[in-house]
């Protein structure tokens, strides 16, 4: 391992994915952390796992110490390690995912087009699915939230990074186009509070005008006074021009051009308010001399939860990145980072807000009727299901187990049971599949994670892809084949 070129390197292009390295190296100062790094940054450059066994502190003798080190790295990512400078026998014990770093071969080009020196003798042998396995914990880290670090302060680094990498990719735009004006729709939502300060950003970045920044809230049958005011009072902190434009009269009068009901709510009713909304923003746009920027998430994108040639719609899409799960951080972050008094509190509350589009009247009470989670399924599933199968190319059996792992097994809470799990990956893939022709017509957005779905990018997916196959391993699973279980599943009609 401390050669220049390891003969790990060579083995892994061979074809190992678990490299076992026995080593009898005598600990001095400083070289354990040096050699946690080198076993770590080796797991990740031959993209397998390294299992390092040092020899043990029985074995120090004269005037050199061995430290009994041992660890387990995959990909980069420290697993497990033994403490040092014990007599007693030690283990050092991870689960390491084969599937998920062949996969990652299979991507990676820098590996991929390498060849090994020399050849080697292979020995197939197979080890039980361990999906299959009752009852079993899993030893290796899981997060509930995998586009969101657990850490706080890798968090912050994490939410830096975004932040610059959306802002300058639309600093970009307008330095290339040499517009100075945008529109932008303001609810007072997660989503367009964050593509307001990408803009922010973006403006003092080049030195531009701040007034050249439209924020406009376009009021409909939904809106909440809660929404309205946060986006009223955010825009009057920030600095920009605000509008307000309702939409109402101008929604009623294309339901009685189309013959509408407007007591017939449904996806018509629903979706001619989006429309209009971004007929305003873009002429408005055209008034100006400016483009419209988009609001949109990542999560939003895989579950087609945009209304066509409307909210879908934009001539830059700053967050089409960011899944859902990150936007809450990333508001928060900038609340507490980037801002303070009155726009730090205006942040925190928007952050805190109910995550719904508005687009069906408030009750008698004054009250939403319309929660988005609640129709869709919960996002922090969504967003799960979405890493594993985009980043890791998992099946559902898998991302199923994982799942179970992560949302019930953890901590002996059951957070979602397995009926819900599956009820909602169910939904999950139905959506996926059956809403990539939004995802192929989506506007330009910057790239931030290593999940994307931009046709022009990393994700390139036919409009007609069947999830037939998907669908049934699910349905399959609903009717007891997993974790001994008797669960049965109807997956909700879209």
């Amino acid at each position: 391992m401390w050669a220049i070129n390891a003969p790990s390197s060579d083995k892994a292009l061979g074809g190992a994915t678990i490299l076992l390295n026995p080593s009898a190296s005598d600990d001095t100062l400083g070289k354990s952390e040096y050699r946690t790094d080198l076993v770590t940054h080796q797991s990740g450059r031959c993209l397998a796992a390294y299992l390092y066994a040092g020899a043990s502190a029985n074995e120090s003798t004269t005037d050199v110490v061995f430290a009994g080190h041992s660890l387990i790295a995959e990909n980069g990512t420290e697993l497990a390690i033994t403490e040092r400078f014990r007599f007693e026998t030690q283990m050092a014990v991870a689960d390491i995912d084969v599937e998920r770093l062949v996969n990652e071969r299979i991507k990676n080009t820098s590996f991929s087009t390498q060849t090994p020196t020399r050849r080697y003798r292979t020995i197939e042998f197979e080890f039980p699915p361990l999906y299959e396995i009752t009852s079993y914990e899993l030893k290796r880290p899981l997060a509930r939230l995998p586009f969101v670090p657990g850490d706080p302060e890798r968090r912050a680094l994490h939410c830096r990074e975004i932040f610059g990498l959306q802002s300058t990719g639309l600093a970009k735009r307008l330095k290339h186009t040499g517009i100075k004006s945008v529109t932008i729709g303001v609810s007072g939502g997660l989503d367009s509070t964050l593509a307001l300060l990408v803009i922010i950003k973006a403006f003092d970045t080049l030195g531009l005008e701040r007034r050249g920044i439209v924020a406009i809230s376009m009021p409909g049958f939904g809106t909440t006074a809660r929404t309205k005011s946060n986006a009223e009072q955010l825009a009057a902190q920030l600095g920009i021009t605000f509008r307000t434009i309702p939409i109402t009269d101008a929604v009623r009068q294309h339901f009685r051009d189309i013959g509408h009901d407007e007591n017939v709510q449904d996806v018509t009713y629903e979706n001619a308010q989006a429309r209009e909304r971004t007929q305003i923003l873009m002429d408005v746009a055209n008034k100006i001399g400016g483009l419209v920027v988009g609001t949109g998430d990542l999560s939003e994108l895989a579950l087609g939860w945009a209304t066509y040639n409307a909210d879908h719609m934009s001539m830059y899409h700053v967050n089409a990145g960011v899944p859902k799960t990150l936007v809450r951080y990333l508001v928060e972050w900038v609340a507490e980072s980037e801002f303070s008094g009155d726009i730090s509190r205006i942040l925190h509350d928007i952050v805190a807000t109910p995550i719904t589009p508005e687009l069906l009247p408030l009750d008698a009470e004054g009250k939403l009727r319309q929660d988005t989670e609640t129709t869709l399924g919960p996002y922090v599933l969504h967003d799960f299901f979405l890493y594993y199968m985009v980043r890791h190319q998992f099946a559902p059996r898998k991302i199923f187990f994982l799942a179970h792992q992560a949302f019930c097994a953890q901590n002996g809470v059951d957070e979602y049971d397995d009926a819900t799990l599956l009820k909602w990956l169910g939904v999950f893939y139905k959506r996926f599949f059956s809403q990539q022709f939004k995802r192929s017509a989506m506007p330009d957005g910057p790239k931030v994670g290593s999940v994307a779905l931009s046709p022009r990018g990393d994700w390139r997916m036919p409009s007609d892809a069947n999830a037939a196959l998907w669908l049934e391993q699910v349905r399959v699973m609903g009717a007891g084949n997993r974790l001994d279980r008797n669960v049965t599943v109807e997956i909700p009609r879209i």
